[in-house]
Order: structure tokens, then C-alpha cells, then sequence
């Protein structure tokens, strides 16, 4: 049964339909999955090799502006203890990553856009760049902003950026937000990271509630259309103090299944972007983000945060890792990520393949 698929494969990589990608995402045979990533297994290695890339990531504030109703620091949960990283504090977890040789390192962040936090960040930077001599790599998700400020944190020295947009659709991100939030704005930002001159990434909830096969299918559709650099999507999982805590059913099996077949679908198409293996994927099994590497995805987020912060900083139900300190954390994730036959590649920033190929045309 397998080998029937192939054709149907080989077909959506190199002419994805709207329609096609639907059928592939709601048929649920087993053998499908298998098929499909196997086939962007292929494609991940003809294209980028079996690297592995490291992005350290600093979880350095759980506070919020926003207020959605999927996660677990918005802004109006009040049971969250709410934190802040010392200057001194993030830059000691940034001088940890660049002595372990990770190539780059992920800020990540509640959503402000303050005097002081813009200016935060800014020096952050600086410091993170003298500190490592100009070696580490830096990812900022932080969140929407104006142009202004994107413009003066790619010159401080941030070069990449992740922005999710959780959904293509708008309506449905109208469900899933308070009237306060603008999809158009999210979209909006999306093109001033461009012009600020970073690789952009973004992503996706995938299977969150009222979502439709045919809103995930747009959603890859959508990565193409606006010619993306980097994809971090991971699947919904539902937090008890938010609006939609238990509102639905919730299937741990086709949940997981769901978000590979979308990292699955998304090299197909993309080929060459950088695709991370979240998180969510190992609090749904054990061996997720494995999965999810030999679906097709290239970038594991280590958390290096101190542990003393970390159970703050849950935007879902159960997060895997609170009580693995960063030395622990990349000795497993070594051993499991070599016992696939990929290698982690230190000391390297691992671009996307996508943006270097956009500049040079």
C-alpha cells in the first residue's frame, strides 16, 4: 500500500494544490504517514545533509501583553508567577551556549513593546555579540513591533526571527484571540521583518480547535506564497487556565500524527527552509522531536534557561524538560539525535539554505 502513495508524493511536492494537501492531511492510514515521512526524510537529506542544528533558547520574561485565549502566560491568567531575567542572568545563560560551542541562541519572550524592553533587548545584543566575538548566532521571538524597532535590533545584531502567525486564516484567528488582536498586523510584521533584513520564520497551531483540514492545507500554502525562511509550528495542546482549556476533545495520537504530517508536508513543499522540531512534539511522546526530525525537520531548540524559572514559562499543559538542566539536555539530545545517523553540527549558525539562496538571486 505504500508504494501506491509515492506518486501521489512525488506529485504535491512539486505542484501542491490546496485540494491535495487537504486529502493528505484527513486520510489517516497508517502507511500514509510512513510514506510521507519517508519521502521528506528524502528531501531534508538530498537537500541539507543529516545536520542537526542547536538553537539555545533563553525563555527570559513571562510577561504579556497579549491576551490569547491558547496560552498559558497571557496576560490574563493571574496564576502564572510572573518573571524577568536579569540582564547579568541572560548573559550568562548566552555565555554557556557560545563555551558549549551551540552556534546560535533563541530570545524568547512575552510580547511587550515598551521603552525599556525595546531598549533591553538592544543592549542584550550588543553584549551577546561582544561576549561570544561575533560567533553566536541570534534568534529573536519577542513578538510584534514597528518597523523602527526591528530595523534597530537586526543593526545590534539579531539576524533571525520568529514570528508565528498561528493561522493563515483570519477568521479563525479572530476565534482564537481577543478583539484587541489584528491578524493583519501579525501579517503586517511579517513583511517589516523582511524588509528589516532578517531571515523570517513562522508558523502554525496545528489542530487547535475549529481549525479545518482545508484552513491546515492553506496554512502551507501559505509559506510558500510569502516565500519563508524558517518554520516553527507545533501542535495544540491545551493549557487549564486559558479560555481553551477544555473546550474540545483532546487526542495526544492525532495531535503528534497531525503536527508530522505537517513538518512532513512543509519540506516537501519548502524543500530547503529550516523547519524546528518543537517542544510540543516530546510533550505528546517521548521520542517527539526524533519524530519530528525524521519527518523532515532540521532544528532542535534546546532549553537552556535557569531551571528555577522555567515552570513559568508554559504556554501549554505539561512541558517536558522543567527539571533537565542544559548540560543534561544536550548530552540526551546528542545521544538520541546520533543514534538517528544525524549529526549536530557546533559551532555553526545553520542559516537557512532558503535565505542564502534568495540573496544570491
Amino acid at each position: 500500500m505504500a508504494r501506491s502513495y509515492d506518486a501521489i508524493l512525488e506529485k504535491t511536492a512539486l505542484q501542491p494544490t490546496r485540494q491535495g494537501l487537504r486529502d493528505l492531511l484527513e486520510n489517516d492510514d497508517p502507511e500514509l504517514l510512513q510514506a510521507l515521512t519517508r519521502h521528506a526524510y528524502h528531501v531534508k537529506t538530498r537537500e541539507l545533509g543529516r545536520n542537526v542544528y542547536f538553537r539555545g533558547i533563553i525563555e527570559f520574561s513571562n510577561i504579556c501583553t497579549k491576551d490569547c485565549y491558547y496560552c498559558g502566560i497571557r496576560k490574563s491568567n493571574h496564576l502564572v508567577n510572573r518573571y524577568e531575567l536579569s540582564e547579568e542572568e541572560i548573559l550568562r545563560e548566552a555565555r554557556w551556549c557560545y563555551e558549549n560551542h551551540y552556534g546560535s541562541l533563541v530570545l524568547q519572550s512575552g510580547e511587550r513593546r515598551d521603552p525599556a524592553f525595546v531598549d533591553k533587548i538592544e543592549w542584550l545584543l550588543k553584549e551577546i555579540k561582544s561576549l561570544s566575538h561575533g560567533s553566536l548566532g541570534v534568534t529573536l521571538s519577542v513578538g510584534e513591533q514597528d518597523l523602527k524597532t526591528y530595523e534597530r535590533w537586526f543593526q545590534a545584531g539579531a539576524h533571525r526571527y520568529l514570528l508565528r502567525i498561528e493561522t493563515s486564516n483570519p477568521r479563525l484567528y479572530s476565534s482564537l484571540h481577543p478583539k484587541s488582536h489584528s491578524w493583519e498586523e501579525r501579517r503586517r510584521c511579517l513583511d517589516y521583518l523582511r524588509q528589516s533584513g532578517y531571515q523570517v520564520g513562522t508558523g502554525f497551531l496545528i489542530g487547535v480547535p475549529g481549525q479545518t483540514f482545508d484552513d491546515m492545507a492553506g496554512d502551507i500554502l501559505f509559506l510558500k506564497e510569502i516565500d519563508i525562511d524558517m518554520v516553527g509550528m507545533g501542535p495544540f495542546i491545551p493549557h487549564e487556565e486559558t479560555p481553551l482549556g477544555s473546550s474540545a476533545p483532546f487526542d495526544p495520537l492525532r495531535q503528534l500524527t497531525l503536527g508530522l504530517k505537517m513538518i512532513a508536508l512543509v519540506r516537501m513543499v519548502m524543500k530547503d527552509v529550516n523547519i524546528a522540531a518543537t517542544t510540543a512534539l516530546q510533550a505528546l511522546s517521548p521520542t517527539g522531536r526524533e519524530l519530528g526530525l525524521r519527518a523532515g525537520a532540521n532544528i532542535i531548540m534546546p532549553n537552556v534557561t535557569d531551571l528555577a524559572y522555567r515552570r513559568g514559562y508554559q504556554l501549554y499543559q505539561n512541558k517536558p524538560g522543567l527539571d533537565e538542566n542544559a548540560v543534561e539536555q544536550r548530552i540526551n539530545l546528542e545521544q538520541s539525535i546520533e543514534a538517528l545517523g544525524e549529526k549536530v553540527c557546533y559551532g555553526e549558525w545553520g542559516d537557512s539554505l532558503h535565505f542564502k539562496k534568495r540573496q544570491k538571486g
